[in-house]
């Protein structure tokens, strides 16, 4: 890796005021120099860290008060959130300890839950990518050429979700020197769990990154990143594909009675449900190809990846076409009538 990249990728973006600032760096610090992105989790702990500031000035080690207050769900979050958030002061704690400071670590076992996914249809998907090639640049804005290039990196990087179920990191933190357009391969490392796969592309995707690298090398030859940000040495934000996703998704017909916001994950789950689906109308053992696709995904088992599948309403419509069992298994019910 570049040292430029080197010393951005170590870097403590945020100034932290509260007591355990000091703590809190050398904890990101520490993590990052092991191979961690620890980018959400910086964010987290800069919370913890206004939160301190805040609430908790005078405390110079980490209290149950603390972990008490830190610990209570907010009104606008869900189990997992808060899960994060205690999980992440944990860490912090257990660091702390590790340098001889004396202080209270939070139990790890809080309750979660299993979140509600949308998976967009078929058609919808079509329709996102119609109205995503068919965006244009309008308005005033003082460099409309910087506008267009990112569109342009947001109709690949949405298509890498789709197409080959790309978590958001994962696609977001691609450097070029990881795509191989020889194999046909993209190497994902440090992924979740701290996992690396090869990721293997369609012919047409190994078609469309290579017309983009060499527009994107011509333009960034500096740059590391597959999908360069905004600022310079950066890769492109996360906030930033969230943003554009809404603006296209809202173009979608019937996308305001969602029961769920849809989110650039759900681009990933279509592709699982898709690909299963397509195997299953193909007569391919499911069951046989099910460790594959997992392994594919970077899931730790495939009952995770069945996960997706079995929230999908159209899903058991290709179950019951292919199904030739249960008919001899559950007994047809006759309709009973009064005399």
């Amino acid at each position: 890796m570049p040292s430029a990249v080197f010393d951005w990728w170590c870097s403590v973006r945020f100034i932290y005021l509260s007591a355990f600032g000091q703590y809190i760096g050398g904890l990101i610090e520490q993590k990052r120099a092991d191979g961690y992105i620890y980018d959400s989790e910086e964010y987290l702990l800069k919370n913890f860290d206004d939160f301190c500031l805040s609430r908790f000035q005078e405390t110079q080690t980490v209290t149950p008060e603390i972990v008490d207050a830190w610990s209570e769900i907010k009104p606008t979050e869900g189990k997992n959130t808060r899960k994060r958030r205690v999980v992440m002061l944990r860490q912090l704690c257990l660091y702390m300890l590790s340098l001889g400071i004396d202080t209270y670590v939070p139990r790890g076992n809080f309750s979660t839950e299993k979140p509600m996914l949308y998976i967009p249809t078929p058609s919808e998907i079509t329709c996102f990518f119609q109205k995503l090639d068919s965006w244009r640049v309008y308005g005033s804005g003082s460099r409309p050429e910087l506008d267009m290039r990112f569109l342009r990196e947001y109709r690949i990087i949405f298509r890498l979700y789709y197409c080959c179920g790309l978590r958001l990191s994962e696609a977001r933190l691609l450097r070029r020197e990881h795509v191989d357009l020889t194999q046909g391969t993209i190497t994902i490392l440090q992924s979740k769990g701290a996992k690396d796969r090869l990721v293997y592309l369609p012919q047409d995707g190994v078609n469309m990154l290579a017309k983009y690298m060499r527009d994107i090398k011509r333009e960034f030859p500096d740059s590391p990143w597959l999908f360069p940000g905004k600022a310079v040495g950066k890769p492109l934000a996360a906030s930033s594909i969230h943003c554009k996703f809404a603006t296209i998704w809202n173009l979608v017909p019937g996308s305001a009675n969602a029961g769920k916001k849809p989110s650039p994950h759900c681009l990933r789950h279509a592709f699982v449900v898709e690909r299963m689906n397509e195997w299953m109308r193909q007569g391919v053992n499911l069951q046989e190809m099910l460790p594959y696709l997992s392994k594919y995904l970077g899931h730790e088992s495939p009952a995770e990846t069945f996960y997706y599948y079995h929230l999908v309403d159209n899903a058991f419509a290709v179950v019951r076409q292919k199904d030739r069992i249960s008919h001899r298994v559950i007994p047809e019910v006759i309709p009973f009538e009064e005399d």
